[in-house]
């Protein structure tokens, strides 16, 4: 009876070719054997996720001649929410927010707590530069007309992240609960209270009530940290889809360069 032939071997389960010298079974380099595991496991999670072919779309996209450093300020705004969570949850941790132990909380961690007046004095800064660089960038957006066609849309979104990152601050203001950030606090929720047909209603919604209370910093701990960082994540995910969908305008500065045939065409 004659021998069937053997079936041909995947190419996925091929050994690599050998380099010239190399003989079969040598062991290979530990770099190598990083290398390869390193290796493997991207295959594994991508056959599982095919998350290449997303992340591929999001990182080699076409960028316009002209780009400088001006460019960098959205990346930069968004490394600052990065630190701001980041140390934020930190801070949660020790920071307890009652009425009669919220002050004590925000003193033992910045005298007694490991790395905790570090900690604090990122997340305390980090808000300043995080507010200096989303306006600086809203300001590079708008003076290279970057909000106009097919982009309006990205403008509004960046327009509620502003919004949203200073109501993150208004609201973490509040939550050392000394007497500057009590009276500071009830200042600005009383502006809020002027303004026109939601103003009382959003007064109210930020007090937790008529009357300034204990319940007003349980308010402003939610939305310090659950609410508006949830909505933050959520623009900022729209907003990159956005960017990487539409790409980035040139400098103002930079003309297009005039194909020689089109203009022989219109002449």
């Amino acid at each position: 009876m004659p021998k069937m032939p053997k079936p041909p071997v995947p190419a996925a389960l091929k050994s690599p070719p050998r380099r010239p010298g190399e003989t079969e079974g040598q062991p290979k380099t530990t770099k190598e054997h990083a290398a390869a595991a390193g290796i493997a496991v991207v295959d594994w999670v991508d056959e599982r996720t095919s998350l290449s072919g997303p992340t591929r779309w999001l990182l080699f996209r076409k960028v316009p001649k002209g780009t400088n450093w001006f460019y960098t300020l959205g990346s930069a705004t968004l490394f600052a929410f990065l630190s701001q969570a980041v140390t934020g949850v930190f801070l949660a941790m020790w920071y307890d927010p009652s009425p009669t132990h919220a002050y004590e909380s925000v003193r033992y961690i910045t005298n007694d707590a490991f790395l905790g007046e570090f900690v604090r004095g990122m997340h305390k800064w980090g808000s300043s530069v995080m507010v200096i660089l989303i306006f600086l960038h809203m300001g590079r957006t708008f003076f290279f007309g970057a909000y106009k066609y097919p982009r309006e849309l990205n403008w509004i979104i960046g327009v509620v992240l502003l919004i949203l990152t200073m109501l993150m601050s208004f609201t973490g203001y509040l939550l050392p609960f000394d007497q500057r950030s009590y009276w500071a606090s009830i200042v600005g929720i009383n502006i809020n209270g002027t303004g026109p047909l939601v103003g009382p209603y959003l007064s109210d919604f930020l007090r937790a009530g008529p009357e300034f209370g204990a319940t007003t910093l349980s308010r402003f701990y939610a939305i310090h940290m659950l609410l508006v960082p949830g909505l933050i994540i959520a623009m900022i995910g729209a907003h990159l889809y956005l960017v990487t969908k539409l790409g980035t305008t040139a400098p103002p500065w930079l003309k297009a360069e005039e194909s020689e045939e089109l203009r022989e065409e219109l002449v």
